[in-house]
């Protein structure tokens, strides 16, 4: 026995005190406490222990006289069982068989004998013991009890007829039991309570008190058990009526077919076959179509696979299978509605009209192609897509595909899921009504994928001529025919798109819009939308300036209808000044801020300019936002004029070429990408290795620090179309001879002094137009871009082709007469032009 002193507990005495052992029999026996079950005397009750004091406790039992004392504890949830969360009253029972397990716990069964009070309780760190005392009951059989004994087991008798759990022979047990202590017990351990209240008949010591009490729970099961029989037997009534109603039903059609009649149902499924019918479907939809209709006529309307199959059919009828629009023959009209509502953009309608008439000629033998407008925002890429549409006389439909990465938004969910659904090509296709849309998926660049799939994959087969042609959709799981829709795509940027996908698409770069070309764009589209949505022109207007435009320019002038104009050299302001884009989105914008305010003055009944000139745009826009390069000033030595591509258009900057005293470091600053890096360590091998050729001494380079800049630091730069304006500013440099003011120039160089071609002349050729430049050096090869500039400004250049770096210095270079002071070159260049 533990030698640690006791833990006194001062545990209630009820009124039945006096059924105490008067003897004082008390025992000190291992403590297990007992989960969610109570334990009573006589009764045989498995257990299975799994605590590590509990199996200590069972074990210490088995060694002596397999004797337990089994308590029941308040809170289930507690692991660590101390004294003050079990019940003050316990049973002491003996094990009558015991089962180790393979992972420690036991299995045993004991069999309850006699109640047992707690005391105290002597705690050790492996078991727990209590110090108990028996207590003994009254077995003596009053009338009382004898009729609480009867009333129990009438109600027990009903509690077991109607119960589904409790075993029929549990009556017959009870019966059997004359001691009325024993019988409130077994029925107690039979019927399903909780453990606070089966813990309260075991405390009840007074036998007819507890006989009471036990009468007063099978009343209310009893109860519980009558409401449920009954809600059941309502249950059953409603499944037997929906099965009489059922075959009553089917009683009914057969009187009705007989009688020549149909019902509603019966209609609506003859409806939906007359409209299966008249879908025009291919044989193999319709066929699948009528099956899923015989599958759907077997099914009662209350299933929930009835609505499933009808919104499927639904979705089977409206698509368009065979519905198509005649294509607009008219070559003239499609021209004229292109130019209406686009102005430019000369490869694209080209594009447009060859293909309006190689259907002419071809008819449905001509696939129809898919075209990839590719270009920065507000281009009107979109837009064009609905010009296009309305020039060929189909319909226009248009889903943005931008941040979807769930292969189910093309493809659609399966019909085995819940809430499935057809994917977005199949819905827009509902949408059109006709098999020949004009379809446009907008941001393609922009797909994303993640563990649900990637849809760019599932557009391979939407947008490959060769497998279009039976396109399946996942909740369809029927081809259907993709050939005859014009498809096209939108994308700011060609890189992001898979190369597969890519290699099924006709890429058509819209690099953006000319000075020119934004300045009429104006005129002709953003000043009358604007002036119409600010309520400062009619709408007769703005239906007639873009047609008045294209007549004679100078006849909107003299049209009446608005209160408000701008001239031309408002406009082309706020295209230089106040914006900085490829499109017009933004021009459009401040042309909008304009109106805003000469609308407000309008409706407080202010004065106001009738004409926006160039010099009120201060007033109404703030001072310029942006600043565009301009030529040098004066030719100079060591700073050479390059022309740059961006985003935005095109635009010119300043090589600078800084010489100092030192060993032969070259420095690079101004935001150069790796690609320029290069190209200016090559520029500086060209140099030293033409050195004599070029009247430099080879020396200089061993004793002269050279530090290349090109000015904006802050803005990144890269690209290989600087090679030979680094060449130029460093020769320049190193021979004291002035760089012409007016040239600009673009090209690679490589290490044998070869000029190689390079990309973006049409934009770079603008820019160096704008900026004032008179004679632009180009690689030869890229003399046949030119055709993209227009003729206006090719006529105010002089363009000159070269094939080697010599030939850009002959013509970019002054004489040496011909040189001015420098402020690039810092190393005592003489003022006279003599050789350094």
């Amino acid at each position: 026995m533990p030698e640690e002193s006791p833990i006194l507990f001062d545990f209630p005495i009820n009124p039945e005190s006096a059924l105490i052992d008067g003897q004082g029999q008390e025992r000190i026996l291992p403590v297990v406490p007992l989960i969610n079950t109570v334990l009573f005397p006589h009764m045989l009750t498995p257990l299975f222990v799994g605590r590590e004091r509990s199996v200590a406790a069972i074990e210490e039992a088995m060694s002596g006289d397999r004797t337990i004392l089994a308590v029941a504890q308040r809170e289930p949830d507690i692991e660590d069982v101390g004294p003050a969360d079990l019940y003050a009253v316990g049973v002491e029972a003996v094990i009558q068989r015991i089962l180790k397990m393979p992972d420690g716990s036991i299995s045993i069964v004991v069999q309850g004998q006699r109640r047992m009070r707690v005391v105290a309780y002597v705690q050790d760190r492996q078991v727990l013991h209590a110090q108990s005392i028996a207590i003994y009951e009254n077995t003596e059989k009053t009338i009382a009890v004898e009729a609480m004994m009867r009333a129990v087991l009438s109600l027990f008798e009903k509690v077991v007829k109607l119960s589904r759990t409790l075993p029929d022979d549990a009556y017959i047990m009870a019966m059997n039991v004359s001691e009325p202590g024993w019988l409130a017990d077994l029925i107690v351990s039979t019927l399903p309570l909780d453990v606070p209240r089966r813990q309260e008949i075991l405390e009840t010591l007074d036998v007819e008190e507890r006989l009471r009490r036990l009468s007063i729970m099978l009343s209310q099961e009893l109860d519980v058990l009558e409401l449920e029989s009954r809600i059941h037997t309502q249950v059953q009534k409603e499944v037997d009526r929906s099965q009489r109603e059922f075959f009553l039903r089917e009683q009914m059609k057969a009187i009705q077919r007989e009688l020549g009649q149909t019902d509603p149902i019966q209609r609506e499924m003859d409806e939906l076959r007359e409209r299966i019918l008249a879908a025009a479907m291919p044989e193999r939809a319709q066929a699948k179509a009528l099956e899923e209709l015989e599958r759907m006529e077997m099914m009662p309307p209350a299933s929930p696979e009835y609505s499933v199959l009808r919104t499927y059919l639904d979705w089977l009828i409206h698509l368009p299978w065979s519905q198509q629009t005649e294509d607009d023959t008219d070559l003239v009209r499609a021209a004229a509605t292109l130019e209406r509502n686009h102005y430019g953009l000369p490869r694209v309608k080209e594009r447009i009209l060859e293909f309006m008439a190689a259907r002419m000629l071809a008819g449905s033998r001509l696939k129809s192609p898919i075209i990839c407008f590719v270009g920065p925002p507000g281009v009107g890429k979109t837009s064009l897509g609905r010009s296009i549409a309305e020039a060929l006389g189909r319909r226009f439909v248009r889903i943005s595909l931008g941040g979807v990465h769930d292969e189910a938004e093309i493809r659609g969910h399966r019909r085995t899921y819940i809430g499935a659904m057809p994917g977005r090509i199949v819905k827009a296709m509902k949408d059109a009504g006709t098999i020949n849309p004009v379809f446009m998926l907008d941001e393609i660049d922009k797909l994303g994928s993640d563990f649900r799939g990637d849809p760019a994959s599932a557009l391979l087969e939407v947008l490959d001529p060769e497998q279009n042609v039976a396109f399946t959709d996942h909740y369809l799981d029927l081809p259907y025919d993709l050939s005859r829709v014009l498809f096209i795509t939108t994308a700011n940027l060609l890189d992001p798109i898979p190369p597969a996908l890519r290699d099924r698409m006709e890429v058509i770069h819209l690099p953006g819009y000319t000075e020119e070309e934004k300045l009429e764009i104006a005129r002709r589209f953003l000043v009358p939308r604007q002036l119409e949505a600010n309520g400062l022109a009619s709408p007769e207007y703005v239906a007639q300036s873009a047609i008045a435009l294209m007549k004679d320019p100078v006849a909107l002038s003299k049209m009446p209808g608005t209160v408000l104009r701008f001239s031309d050299s408002a406009l082309r302001q706020i295209i230089r000044g106040y914006t900085y884009e490829a499109g017009v989105r933004n021009l459009e914008r401040e042309i909008g801020a304009i109106c805003r305010k000469v609308a407000r003055r309008l409706a407080e009944g202010r004065n106001y300019a009738h004409i926006i000139q160039a010099s009120a745009l201060n007033r109404y826009l703030g001072p310029p936002r942006y600043l565009y390069g301009l030529a040098e000033q004066q030719d100079e030595v060591g700073v050479a004029t390059g022309m740059s591509w961006t985003a935005n258009g095109g635009d010119v900057m300043a090589v600078e070429v800084s010489l100092m005293k030192g060993r032969g470091v070259l420095s690079l600053t101004g935001q150069l990408g790796e690609v320029m890096r290069e190209s200016a360590q090559a520029a500086l091998s060209f140099a030293r290795a033409n050195a004599e050729a070029l009247g430099i001494k080879p020396k200089r380079f061993e004793t002269t620090d050279i530090h290349i800049h090109v000015p904006v630091g802050a803005v990144p730069k890269d690209g290989p179309s600087a090679g030979i304006t680094m060449a130029t500013a460093l020769i320049s440099a190193f021979t004291g001879r002035p760089v012409r003011r007016d040239v600009a120039m673009t090209g690679e160089i490589t290490l044998r002094g070869r000029v190689l071609p390079v990309g973006g002349i049409k934009e770079k050729v603008l820019g160096a137009h704008r900026a004032g430049i008179l004679t632009i050096i180009l690689p030869r090869r890229n003399a046949v871009d030119l055709e993209e500039v227009p003729a206006h400004v090719k006529r105010r250049l002089n363009f000159v082709y070269v094939d080697h770096m010599m030939e850009v210095i002959a013509c970019a270079l002054c004489e040496h007469g011909d040189r001015r002071v420098s402020a690039a070159s810092t190393e005592g260049t003489p003022v006279n032009g003599s050789q350094p």
